[in-house]
């Protein structure tokens, strides 16, 4: 059974036309798609809005409180046919149960009921509770760590519209970048909402973020690990200089102070170059002598750490 539509409104039988209206109002103002971006938010505002349809009109009320759900068939004329007795209508029908139609049906001619139409002077007008600001929207922008370090305008397309996007350099994941007045619209000369670009970083071959700290590995040959080296490594933003300490073993962290992600509003986040010795895969003749030569000498135990 569909429900009942005082109970849509919350009601009395013996309502006033004015509590009608006031309760419809501060329903609609609750569910209005534009103010609730909640799913279910959308079909319960056109359940209030047909029930308002309904009881809000003196002769449409006085039929749905006689025969109910069934007051849809009703003619118009119904009075003058139970009073006609013959032919028509008999008194003393069932209570009514309420009735629920499908949302552009029974109003508003063949395409339905339109909101903006309906709503027009209440959310605008001088006899309604003013505008209403449109809702805010959100998607998703993808960029690489590369962008997201430089930042800059980038053009961007959603939904049909073109935007020009200024990124902010440093942004980092999860950051929402704020685009005013490209939300969803207004009602009643509301203004429009603003639409949220939430930043996603996309992974990266070689660098991991980790907030604005960056990490990336720092292949290192057996002898630069033993002996020490400076060596020139790839940053987000170009090239730098590590100095890699002797005696440096794989997994040994070096700190590039400042070197991470930048940040507007602090200081930039710093990069790890972490270790990783590599040794040759196809060693040469000279090379495994060497080793060998090395092997045969050294009394240090990896497995002890001396």
């Amino acid at each position: 059974m569909a429900r009942d539509y005082y109970e849509v409104l919350g009601v009395s039988r013996d309502a006033t036309a004015d509590q009608i209206q006031g309760a419809f109002r501060a329903l609609a103002r609750k569910y209005h798609p534009d103010v609730n971006k909640d799913p279910a938010a959308e079909e319960r505002f056109k359940e209030v809005n047909e029930a308002y349809h309904v009881l809000s009109d003196p002769e449409t009320r006085k039929r749905y409180d006689r025969f109910g759900e069934n007051f849809r068939n009703v003619p118009e004329d119904w009075e003058e046919r139970v009073g006609a007795g013959a032919g028509g209508f008999r008194g003393g029908g069932p209570r009514p149960s309420g009735a629920r139609v499908r949302y552009g049906q029974g109003f508003g001619g063949a395409g339905g009921i339109n909101i903006e139409d309906l709503f027009g002077d209440m959310f605008g007008g001088s006899g309604g509770f003013g505008p209403i600001p449109g809702a805010d929207q959100e998607a998703v922008l993808e960029l690489t760590v590369e962008e997201a370090y430089r930042g800059g305008k980038r053009q961007i397309s959603l939904d049909g519209r073109n935007y020009e996007v200024n990124i902010p350099a440093g942004v980092v994941d999860g950051q929402r970048i704020r685009l005013a007045g490209e939300g969803g619209r207004g009602s009643g000369d509301g203004p429009a909402g603003d639409l949220y670009l939430r930043v996603r970083i996309k992974p990266h071959p070689r660098f991991r973020l980790d907030g604005r700290n960056v990490t990336v590995d720092l292949p290192v040959s057996p002898w630069e690990a033993v002996l020490g080296a400076t060596i020139a490594i790839r940053t987000p933003g170009g090239e730098a200089k590590v100095k890699v300490p002797q005696g440096s073993s794989t997994g040994r962290r070096l700190r590039l102070r400042g070197e991470g992600m930048p940040n507007p509003r602090g200081a930039a986040g710093d990069l790890y170059a972490e270790i990783k010795v590599m040794v040759p895969p196809k060693p040469t003749a000279r090379e495994r002598e060497l080793f060998e030569q090395l092997a045969a000498e050294s009394t240090f135990d990896a497995r002890r750490g001396r």
